[in-house]
């Protein structure tokens, strides 16, 4: 494709790769929509800058701030863009080519040696570092659609009662949903190892042993008031939740593998 100037290809729109059904709005605020995408993906507007406020952008394409606005909506629902209220719109969308140098980064690590050698102590300080600084950005930075597909994965970890290996598994996902909900390609390059580290047989199956119907309720009720904090964009609490779940989550750890 052709670039926008600066000497870089042109990315296709997320909505152009989506195969559900589009939100239904105009062609005018679709064609806003698009010209803003292009020059975030070029870099005219780089990953966690502000955009030009509405009233600018309303002069720059010669429409109403009616339509602007709906357009950063739009932006939004597909996690181009974040929008705060009182601060303004902010780009965190990155390219695909910055996400696949992450993630290969990842690869080059044996993730197999890390779960070998690691004790629980050192991933709950790992996680403890890492984690509520993860949900203070999603907080932040979750697109309506990451939020929808957060709620599915919810909804699954709800419907299980007994099955501690399926709900670890799903709880995972969760999580992982979350960390990708932060647009930042590093971060989720870096949570990524601490995942597949607790894919690791030894660590799933410390996991499972602590997965006791009992625990599992409280586990479904943290991560709702997690959700329900995400959801509201309640930073301080979405944090509290984490902390308080890490927490309980590293007693249960350390009982299993004593």
């Amino acid at each position: 494709m052709t670039d926008h100037g600066f000497g870089i290809p042109i990315e296709p729109a997320p909505w152009d790769r989506d195969l559900s059904p589009l939100p239904m709005v105009k062609q005018s605020v679709k064609a806003i929509a698009t010209d803003i995408f292009n020059r975030i993906s070029t870099g005219e507007y780089p990953f966690g800058t502000r955009l030009p406020a509405e009233r600018d952008l309303a002069e720059t394409f010669r429409e109403s701030r009616a339509t602007i606005r709906q357009a950063l909506e739009f932006l939004e629902t597909y996690g181009a863009v974040a929008r705060r209220a009182g601060s303004g719109t902010f780009v965190s969308y990155r390219s695909d080519n910055v996400r696949r140098s992450s993630a290969e980064a990842a690869g080059y690590l044996n993730v197999s040696s890390i779960a070998e050698t690691i004790s629980p102590f050192e991933m709950n300080v790992a996680e403890s570092i890492l984690e509520p600084e993860i949900v203070r950005l999603a907080s932040i930075y979750m697109s309506v659609r990451d939020l929808t597909k957060l709620g599915q994965q919810l909804a699954r970890l709800e419907a299980i009662v007994t099955d501690a290996a399926e709900f670890a598994e799903v709880e995972k996902q969760f999580m992982m949903t979350i960390c990708e909900g932060t647009h930042n390609s590093l971060i989720v390059a870096m949570y990524r190892i601490m995942h597949e580290v607790r894919r690791q047989p030894q660590w799933c199956a410390n996991k499972n042993r602590t997965l006791t119907p009992v625990r599992i309720r409280e586990a479904q009720r943290a991560l709702r008031s997690l959700y329900n904090a995400l959801e509201r964009r309640d930073v301080d609490t979405a944090v509290e939740c984490m902390r308080l779940y890490i927490a309980s989550t590293h007693e249960d750890m350390i009982y299993a593998s004593s």
